[in-house]
């Protein structure tokens, strides 16, 4: 399985997941199988909340799935009319993601829970140790209604 992970550096299976999606400064594809890793600057970080268009982002690359700790409606609505499933996760790095997605330990992100954007007014926080507030665990990173 080809799996895409955004995360915060370059770092391979030692790279923290970002707590969004499409402004993740990088991302870090994963062949599940094969266990290579691949990280790549997202040249699409840098937009405006609301515009993300992650099929463009991704590239070429083939996905078979996003594991992310947060994105917004619109990318989960773009990525689940292309077939591709977002899976949560709260690992520490990619690695560990990677081993708890093997293990079935993450779950399936359902449009309900994906960001509604950044015009909620509830406390949304960018920062380490911070979180969305709404209706999330509010502990050191996207938070966003799971």
């Amino acid at each position: 399985m080809n799996i895409c992970v955004p995360t915060m550096d370059g770092r391979g299976k030692e790279g923290m997941p970002s707590d969004h999606f499409g402004s993740a400064p990088y991302f870090t594809f994963v062949n599940t199988e094969t266990g290579e890793y691949d990280a790549v600057r997202n040249g699409g970080s840098s937009h405006v909340h609301g515009a993300c268009q992650p099929l463009k982002f991704l590239g070429t690359r083939p996905v078979d799935a996003i594991v992310c700790r947060g994105l917004g409606r619109r990318a989960f609505s773009r990525l689940a009319n292309e077939g591709i499933p977002v899976f949560v996760t709260l690992e520490r790095d990619v690695e560990e993601t990677v081993a708890a997605l093997k293990d079935g330990r993450l779950r399936s992100l359902t449009s309900e829970e994906a960001c509604q954007g950044h015009g909620h007014g509830q406390g949304h926080g960018h920062g380490p140790g911070q979180g969305h507030g709404h209706g999330g665990r509010g502990q050191g990173g996207h938070t966003c209604g799971y």
